[in-house]
């Protein structure tokens, strides 16, 4: 059997960039001073949003236009991801560890454990008050309409939400595909995010971009569940058994087809009640709960949250090294 040349860079890219982004994330002062190739995606998209989704367009005409808008940052950004690896990997170690560089601009693992952890410390020492400001900022609900245990689930919730789409699915579509994997996953992931909710302006315009996110995310989805799984079974006070349960129980209620996998699977490795109706400006939604444990969740929970998050990211890193060892003793 012969693995192909490419699977084997495209697994090794993977490897490092984990490691880049894991020691440094991404620097504050790059974001400062250029952005991010998220916010540069976001720039797009909101300009063919601007042009091509006028209210007095038909609901058939909008939703052509979506679908034209995520094919054109799709084609335009995978292009360049395309060249740019292309390049790289022609140039030796040098350009390898450029492009795994870039490659770790895909993934969001520390920043997204800094943001759920200003939460919980944000809980604890300035109260309920500071927990809303900082929830607000990695979730879409109302934090008004949130109580202290609202916040610590909200961020909980968001933990694992965002554990399959800013940190496994990136690396499933990098193992896949190489940097423009990563970088088109970004970009339908980014559509998602601006575009894909069901508000009067972009039901129909978000049709594709949400379509097209929910299919990119299907193998990612399960895959968090599973690693968290994984993780379970090595952390102390947790149960991996019951993530497993709580996962095939309850993940197919949830309103999305991919976010209740790794949500059910936190819910039932900690033993908590997660998810359950809530509040986006002034609209409550109906959401079914994940997981049967106790729903008074505090800081305590957010900490031991993280600290499973944390174990869940290292096996994935240890799976894309076995992956590596195995691609390469049977090439």
């Amino acid at each position: 059997m012969v693995i192909p040349e490419a699977f084997h860079h495209f697994l090794s890219l993977l490897v490092l960039a984990i490691v880049i982004e894991t020691a440094v994330g991404y620097p504050y002062v790059i974001y400062h001073r250029v952005g991010h190739p998220v916010t540069w995606i976001g720039r797009l998209l909101g300009l063919l949003d601007r042009l091509g989704n006028a209210p007095d367009h038909s609901p058939g005409y909008r939703r052509l236009a979506g679908a034209a808008a995520v094919t054109s940052v799709i084609l335009l950004s995978g292009g360049i991801a395309l060249y740019l690896q292309n390049t790289l990997l022609g140039m030796g170690v040098a350009g390898f560890i450029v492009c795994a560089i870039l490659a770790s601009t895909m993934l969001a693992q520390r920043s997204l454990h800094e943001h759920v952890a200003h939460v919980a410390s944000s809980l604890e020492e300035g109260g309920l008050a500071a927990g809303r400001e900082a929830v607000s900022k990695i979730v879409g609900r109302n934090p008004e309409w949130l109580d202290e245990a609202g916040v610590a689930r909200a961020s909980i919730e968001s933990l694992a939400e965002n554990f399959s789409d800013g940190v496994v699915a990136p690396a499933f579509w990098i193992a896949v595909f190489g940097l423009p994997g990563g970088v088109v996953y970004k970009a339908v992931n980014t559509a998602d995010s601006m575009i894909g909710h069901k508000t009067e302006r972009h039901l129909h315009f978000g049709w594709a971009a949400a379509r097209i996110d929910d299919f990119v995310n299907l193998p990612a989805s399960r895959l968090a569940m599973l690693w968290l799984v994984v993780a379970a079974a090595f952390m102390p006070g947790v149960s991996a058994r019951r993530a497993w349960k709580t996962a095939w129980r309850d993940a197919r209620a949830h309103r999305s087809p991919n976010a209740g996998w790794p949500e059910a699977a936190m819910a039932g490795a900690l033993g908590l009640k997660l998810n359950g109706p809530r509040v986006y400006g002034q609209t409550r939604v109906e959401d079914v709960y994940m997981g049967d444990g106790n729903p008074n969740v505090g800081p305590a929970d957010i900490w031991h949250a993280l600290a499973l998050y944390r174990r869940a990211c290292a096996v994935q890193w240890c799976v894309a090294i076995v992956l590596l060892v195995v691609a390469i003793q049977i090439s």
